[in-house]
């Protein structure tokens, strides 16, 4: 069922690193009446995750690093334990991810699986977020990895038993990679 929206106003905040955007709109509701609504959306680009994991040894690759909105938001060192990202740019999602892969981890993945792709919030934020996971070992490694230029990584390996225990007692707090591990559980792909 398409919905009746009407863009009353649509006015450029910011494009100083990505763009943001205030929308004023008419939005028909399921009964017939019309409500106005305002939001702010802020238009980052799409982007591209991986799990990077080895089954024989039942561990997996993620990364720390910096990221300024954590540390903003309560975080005390803004350092934060996530799977290998990155926006799509040009790159298809899998160009993408290959290119991540071996910037931030050093691993040149072989065989990737799309997964599936997601909104990660919906409410403010246009990007999709599409989840890839493959499979490592010593002879996919291509260099230490720890990113580009202006980025400071730390490849990080842990057992996945680790792994889940961090989530639980929240030292691993990124969604996206929260998602991927309960994936490769459900999927069983390695042993808590």
């Amino acid at each position: 069922m398409p919905l009746n929206i009407k863009i009353l106003e649509n006015k450029l905040l910011s494009d100083h690193w990505f763009v943001l955007r205030k929308l004023v709109f008419s939005l028909q509701k399921k009964d017939g009446t019309a409500v106005q609504q305002m939001r702010e959306v802020y238009d980052r680009g799409n982007g591209a995750t991986i799990l990077l994991y080895n089954s024989l040894k039942n561990t997996l690759v993620l990364i720390r690093q910096f990221r300024m909105p954590t540390y903003m938001n309560g975080n005390p060192t803004g350092m934060l334990l996530e799977t290998c990202a990155g926006l799509l740019d040009d790159d298809s999602p899998e160009e993408c991810i290959r290119r991540e892969a071996v910037e931030e981890t050093g691993y040149a993945v072989g065989k990737v699986e799309k997964l599936f792709s997601a909104y990660m919030s919906p409410g403010g934020v246009t990007e999709i977020v599409h989840f890839f996971a493959a499979e490592y070992d010593e002879s996919s490694r291509d260099n230490e990895g720890g990113g580009i230029e202006d980025e400071d990584i730390e490849v990080v390996e842990l057992t996945f038993g680790e792994a889940l225990a961090m989530v639980r007692d929240g030292r691993i707090r990124d969604g996206k990679t929260i998602m991927l591990l309960q994936h490769a559980q459900l999927k069983g792909w390695l042993k808590a």
